[in-house]
């Protein structure tokens, strides 16, 4: 299947599903860091995983029924703002790389889509997502509402296009997969080479160069968010980002980064020790965690809940806070209380696709939905260890997370980052060796 197949079979299927009416899905706007200077592009995830098109200022439309039709809206070839800012495909190129039914000027939009809406018995688009387009929107409506007179009627319903595109964001189709793959690959590249780079006294901004480096020496466009780099202590801050911290002898070092490929984002934490061994607490801690994690693992498969995995790493996290004498009482009871959070106070997961916390529901009617082949999610169980008096010496400060990307397959699942070094055997293997 070619890029362009894949986005109109995707396309085809939002019109399927919507049956009548017309769906308005813009891309992302260019946003200012300061002055006139601007933060790198990235496009709107909904509007690429229908159109695969890349440029600012785009709108796709598709009109569903008897003709459905998919109609992209983008900036006009200039081969003086390309001499500034690069190259633009044009409406004419752009229909003809993309694949949709006809292309037209950005410029055009407010002439064109009243004439579209017009007639059409429902509209589709994401309201309150964006004020701007909101008012925009609402605008070609009452344009097409004031044509009543000369017998054109406006859309009659409104509805909420991404509870369609997020049901099918869920499940990935082949060419998502494989991009997928290949940015897992790139950040396990990553990993290992941050280990490699790791020893005391060097600075959390060094270890994470090295990941930044091997993202884009790779041709990972971007990270897919910014990576934690947390020695020490900072490894108990869930969204740490200063880092800037000195790598201490004798300490972990927790690590949560992963590249973004072609829109697709990859999401591993890996976390071992500073000077290449792992002290007896350290180790034991690292063991809890990586049991938690096989066993959320484990429970991923077709079939069973969203929240099994998430309780199956709850059930051995907790049993291993009692044994350290971090939380008192029985397992049960402990699970039953919540004591658990304070060492362990996250979900063991998330979907992940074309935003590393992807688009879709977790639970349908009330109920964690059930898991079906094709959809990617995180598994990344941790402990969090803070010092306190009430808590053994021996584990102040201590915080590990273990995270890989899941695939979920017919038979079980598919752990998608496993080459991402993980045992402790090879983490001391790597750690600290160039």
């Amino acid at each position: 299947m070619t890029d362009i197949k894949a986005y109109a079979i995707r396309r085809a299927a939002l019109l399927a599903q919507m049956q009548h009416g017309i769906a308005i899905v813009p891309t992302a706007p260019e946003r200012v860091r300061n002055r006139d200077s601007e933060y790198l592009y990235r496009f709107d995830s909904y509007f690429y995983y229908l159109s695969g098109f890349h440029e600012p200022e785009a709108v796709l439309v598709l009109v569903a029924g008897v003709e459905p039709q998919s109609i992209l809206f983008c900036r006009e070839k200039n081969l003086e703002r390309e001499t500034w800012d690069g190259f633009r495909y044009g409406p004419e190129a752009a229909r003809e790389t993309f694949g949709v039914d006809a292309a037209y000027p950005i410029g055009q939009l407010d002439e064109k889509l009243p004439a579209l809406m017009a007639n059409q018995p429902a509209l589709h688009y994401a309201p309150g997502m964006d004020p701007d387009w909101d008012a925009r929107v609402m605008r070609w409506l009452n344009q097409v509402r004031a044509q009543s007179r000369v017998g054109t009627s406006a859309p009659q319903s409104i509805y909420d296009v991404r509870a369609a595109l997020d049901e099918m964001r869920l499940v990935k189709d082949e060419h998502e997969l494989d991009l997928m793959r290949r940015a897992a690959g790139i950040s396990a590249g990553a990993h290992e080479r941050a280990m490699r780079a790791t020893r005391p006294g060097r600075m959390e901004y060094e270890i994470e160069a090295e990941l930044l480096y091997e993202f884009r020496r790779r041709g990972a466009q971007f990270p897919a968010y910014w990576p934690i780099v947390a020695g020490g202590a900072n490894a108990c801050v869930l969204h740490y980002s200063d880092n800037n911290a000195r790598l201490e002898d004798g300490a972990l070092l927790l690590i949560d980064a992963g590249c973004e490929l072609d829109g697709y984002a990859s999401d591993i934490t890996r976390t071992y020790p500073i000077n290449g061994k792992f002290n007896g607490a350290q180790k034991d801690v690292y063991e809890l965690v990586l049991a938690a994690q096989a066993a959320a693992i484990g429970a991923t498969a077709p079939g069973t809940a969203w929240d099994a995995p998430h309780e199956a790493a709850v059930r051995v996290l907790a049993r291993g806070m009692i044994d350290f004498g971090l939380c008192q009482g029985s397992l049960d009871k402990v699970i039953e209380a919540g004591d658990y959070k304070r060492f362990y106070m996250h979900r063991t997961g998330h979907w992940l696709g074309l935003d590393v916390h992807d688009a879709g529901e977790y639970k349908l009617d009330g109920k964690w939905r059930p898991l079906t082949a094709g959809m990617t999610l995180t598994v990344e169980p941790g402990c969090y260890i803070r010092a306190a008096d009430d808590v053994p010496k021996a584990y102040w400060n201590i915080g590990v997370r273990i995270e890989d990307d899941v695939l979920v397959t017919k038979d079980g699942c598919e752990v998608i980052t496993a080459e991402t070094p993980k045992s402790i055997a090879a983490i001391e293997a790597l750690v600290g060796h160039q």
